[in-house]
């Protein structure tokens, strides 16, 4: 299958910010209206990768999820190859499987795989 990129997050704590500025900049959709209050991003391109913008819970940077059929195996993989565990498996049901690591150099990256309907990524 290959494990490809298939989503990106873009992380800080105030959410009219980033998505005043997301908008601005690059015209971006960005829908915050869910339970969870996480910024679905639609870029208006048929090119590249889903993205989000996640805010609150202290953490700043981009993250990008690399997709793969075994969330649990490719983490185990991960962290005997020397990265940091940071976050268990975990499911929204339905949608996705998901956990996340810091690689050796510590950069912040996610496994996800697709549950259910397809709509997870």
């Amino acid at each position: 299958m290959g494990n490809p990129v298939v989503h990106f997050e873009i992380h800080g704590q105030d959410p009219t910010v980033l998505h005043n500025f997301y908008k601005k900049t690059f015209g971006w959709s960005i829908d915050s209206n869910n339970p969870m209050a996480y910024g679905r991003v639609d870029t208006k391109s048929t090119k590249g990768i889903a993205g989000g913008i996640a805010t609150g819970g202290g953490q700043r940077g981009v993250m990008v999820y690399i997709e793969t059929d075994d969330v649990k195996g490719t983490l185990d993989r991960a962290v005997a190859a020397g990265a940091e565990l940071v976050m268990e498996p975990s499911v929204i049901p339905g949608v996705v499987e998901l956990a996340t690591f810091r690689d050796p150099e510590g950069n912040l990256l996610g496994l996800t795989k697709t549950l259910g309907n397809g709509q997870g990524s």
